[in-house]
C-alpha cells in the first residue's frame, strides 16, 4: 500500500495558507486520479481517501502533531511505501525536491513525524514556499498566496502530480531524478 499524507491544518482560517500547501498537493492529486471523496477516520484523526492500493490523507491535527495521525495511518495498514507532502520554507516559491530519510530541517510537521515514526524509509515531497523576504517562519507560513504567486502554486502542484505519477509508476530513483533538477 502506498500512503501519501498531504501536510496542513485543518479549518477554514488556513484552507489556502502556505502551510497547507501539502493538502492543497493531495487534494489535486485525488481530483486529477479521480479517488473518492476524503472522509474523516476518527480513529486515525485524518481525512483519508483510498482507491486500489493507494491511500490519500490530511492529519486533522494540528501541523505540529502531524505525526501522532501518520503514526496510526500506518498501524493500520500493510504499508509499501510513505511519502509526505510538505511546505518548505528554504525552497523558493515553485521549487520541488524529493528526499528520502533526511533531517525535519527545522519544520515541525517533519519533525513530529519523525519523533513517532522514525525517519527509515520516509519519502518527503518539499514544496517551496520562500520568498526573498527571510521574514520570520510563523509570519509567512500562515499568510496566504498571492494572486500572482498563486500562478505558480498551480503549477508547482502540477509538478507534484507529475512526480507523483511517475514514482508510482517508475519508483522514487526515476521521480528524484526527473524533478531534483
Amino acid at each position: 500500500m502506498i500512503i501519501i499524507i498531504g501536510l496542513g491544518n485543518p479549518g477554514e482560517q488556513y484552507k489556502s495558507t502556505r502551510h497547507n500547501i501539502g493538502f492543497m498537493a493531495v487534494d489535486a492529486f485525488a481530483e486529477k486520479n479521480n479517488f473518492p471523496e476524503f472522509k474523516l477516520q476518527k480513529k486515525v484523526n485524518a481525512l483519508v481517501s483510498e482507491k486500489e492500493n493507494i491511500i490519500l490523507s490530511k492529519p486533522q491535527t494540528f501541523m505540529n502533531e502531524s505525526g501522532k495521525a501518520v503514526k496510526k495511518i500506518i498501524e493500520n495498514a500493510k504499508v509499501s511505501d510513505l511519502i509526505v507532502i510538505h511546505d518548505d520554507i528554504d525552497l523558493p516559491l515553485g521549487k520541488i525536491k524529493i528526499i528520502k530519510e533526511r533531517g525535519s530541517a527545522g519544520h515541525k510537521g517533519v519533525e513530529s513525524i519523525i519523533k513517532n515514526i522514525g525517519n527509515e524509509n520516509l519519502i518527503r515531497i518539499r514544496i517551496g514556499i520562500g520568498s526573498e523576504n527571510k521574514t520570520k517562519a510563523m509570519k509567512i507560513v500562515l499568510k496566504n498566496f498571492s494572486k500572482e504567486e498563486q500562478t505558480i502554486v498551480n503549477e508547482t502542484i502540477g509538478k507534484v502530480i507529475d512526480a507523483l505519477d511517475l514514482f508510482i509508476k517508475e519508483g522514487l530513483d526515476k521521480a528524484m531524478n526527473e524533478f531534483n533538477k
